[in-house]
């Protein structure tokens, strides 16, 4: 991520959901991040969802035992992502959609009450390809990880 001298403090760029939805397509119940904690258009970002019982994907999965499914744990941290590369001003406007995810791996649980923590570094771009590695933490532990291929697209096409 970012290298800083040690003499000078970087503020953070936050994005709150209001603005995280003037970048990003996604809308209630698919918008996953809350708020960006941190971001550098183009290269990563950090963010946060916050887990509550009241979330639509929690009525069947599972009923007595709600866990968050981890596919909606990768579109989290795909949004994350794609806040970072959809905030450069040539992508204003356009989609991020899922080319792929590799390497994915569940480590621990996301259940009501968590806080998740969410990290994309944009690692590679070839034209509107590219990589992201993800990964989700919980109270530090690790829940998800992945690498997610994306790719940027005009709305319309």
């Amino acid at each position: 991520m970012e290298e800083q001298n040690q003499n000078e403090e970087r503020i953070p760029h936050t994005l709150d959901a209001a603005q995280i939805a003037e970048i990003l397509p996604h809308r209630y119940p698919f918008a996953l991040v809350d708020r960006i904690t941190d971001f550098e258009p183009g290269k990563w970002a950090k963010g946060i969802k916050c887990v509550t019982i009241n979330e639509p994907f929690f009525q069947g999965h599972f009923p007595g035992y709600p866990v968050m499914p981890g596919v909606l744990l990768l579109e989290a941290l795909a949004q994350t992502g794609a806040a970072a590369a959809l905030s450069l001003p040539e992508n204003r406007g356009k989609l991020a959609l899922f080319g792929g995810v590799k390497s994915a791996r569940f480590k621990r649980q996301v259940v009501p009450g968590d806080v998740v923590e969410l990290t994309c570094e944009l690692v590679e771009q070839k034209g509107p390809v590219g990589i992201g590695k993800g990964t989700a933490r919980v109270d530090g532990q690790i829940a998800a990880k992945a690498d997610l291929i994306f790719a940027i697209t005009d709305a319309k096409e």
